[in-house]
């Protein structure tokens, strides 16, 4: 078994997997309690930063509002609670964060990342970057997010959020978005507690559901990690994301190190095969909205973009072509990312506006 050495305290790769049986408050407490509990977290002397995972307050792919209540109610001692999340292309992170409004009291405030003047400037996937200081140690870091099916992860996915840029697209590729979030990990000190909210096991990023009524529990979020996307069909080993955090030694992504505190993890890995087996076969036959992209190369293809377009107009066309997502930040890179292939540009009145790229 891996042990961490954090803040002082002698931590195990160990993860709790509990049912979660009409009381969420009671159902993370045992979790809490088999993993050896968290009283060197729950202070009076450190507050805690709940980073959730919100893309877009219109979807029900977050953790639910009573799961969040119950790692609220975990940490009755801490002076302050944070409910963290940043900016992105879907719109202000204090807007998704009222999902969670009903919650908010004088101990637990919503916090937006990306408005906080009070950073820590630090070096993040080679360049530097201001992050918030609410993240940094001594105060406790608790991630939460979905079970779900998701190559690139879900609780170290999370942590992407922490970036409060909402132009975070240039980070997604390949070569910098393991190390990005590596990076954030071992900037802001860690991960205290991951909580993976199995409520429902989801498809992919979210695209469909199913209800499993399970929670992942643990203080080594990489061990989390693993375990969740073990359950979900995921080969741990062939994903880039947990293998950069297990080749820099912040945490065990070996299945058979890991102690999983659980009635039966192969019964477990039974219920959620057949349910990623059903979820496969809903997704597979539900219809698959436009996508931006192929919906944009239609409008140049059948003529649309021969005469400049202003952004804005490209908004409204995609709309109409049934694309529900566009937004002014995708469809502007969208549109940059065909630059000198299919489109042209030329600044008129302050404003780039783009048409088809002539022979």
């Amino acid at each position: 078994m891996l042990s961490l050495l954090k803040q002082g305290v002698v931590l195990t790769s160990k993860v709790a997997i509990v049912e979660l049986d009409g009381n969420d408050a009671e159902s993370l407490k045992q979790a809490l309690h088999l993993i050896g509990g968290i009283d060197d977290l729950n202070t009076a002397k450190r507050c805690v930063v709940v980073k959730v995972g919100v893309f877009s307050h219109r979807a029900d792919n977050h953790t639910s509002v009573s799961i969040v209540n119950a790692i609220i109610n975990s940490f009755n001692k801490a002076p302050k609670i944070f409910l963290a999340e940043s900016d992105n292309y879907q719109g202000k992170g204090s807007e998704r964060l009222q999902i969670w409004k009903e919650l908010f009291n004088e101990q637990v405030v919503p916090f937006n990342l990306s408005d906080d003047k009070d950073t820590r400037k630090v070096r993040i996937a080679t360049q530097e970057m201001n992050l918030s200081h609410i993240l940094f140690k001594p105060n406790v870091f608790v991630d939460t997010h979905i079970l779900r099916s998701f190559k690139k992860g879900s609780i170290l996915k999370n942590l992407f959020g922490c970036v409060p840029d909402p132009k975070k697209a240039k980070f997604h590729k390949n070569e910098i978005f393991c190390a990005l979030l590596a990076d954030i990990y071992e900037a802001i000190g860690g991960i205290d507690l991951a909580v993976l909210d199995g409520t429902y096991f989801f498809h992919g990023a979210g695209d469909a559901r199913v209800r499993m009524n399970t929670l992942l529990v643990g203080r080594d979020a990489i061990a989390v990690e693993t375990v969740g996307a073990t359950l979900a069909g995921l080969n741990p080993e062939k994903m880039p994301v947990i293998q950069e955090f297990v080749k820099r030694g912040l945490g065990e992504g070996d299945l058979e190190k890991i102690e999983i505190v659980a009635a039966s993890f192969e019964s477990l890995e039974e219920k959620f095969g057949s349910a990623a087996k059903e979820l496969e076969a809903r997704w597979r036959a539900s219809p698959r909205p436009p996508s931006i992209s192929k919906t944009m190369d239609k409008a140049t293809e059948d003529g649309w973009m021969n005469d400049f377009r202003k952004v804005s107009e490209v908004i409204d066309e995609l709309k109409r072509r049934g694309v529900s997502r566009a937004t002014y930040s995708v469809v502007g890179t969208t549109l940059r990312r065909r630059l000198g292939k299919t489109l042209e540009r030329i600044r008129v009145n302050g404003e780039w506006v783009y048409r088809k790229k002539k022979n």
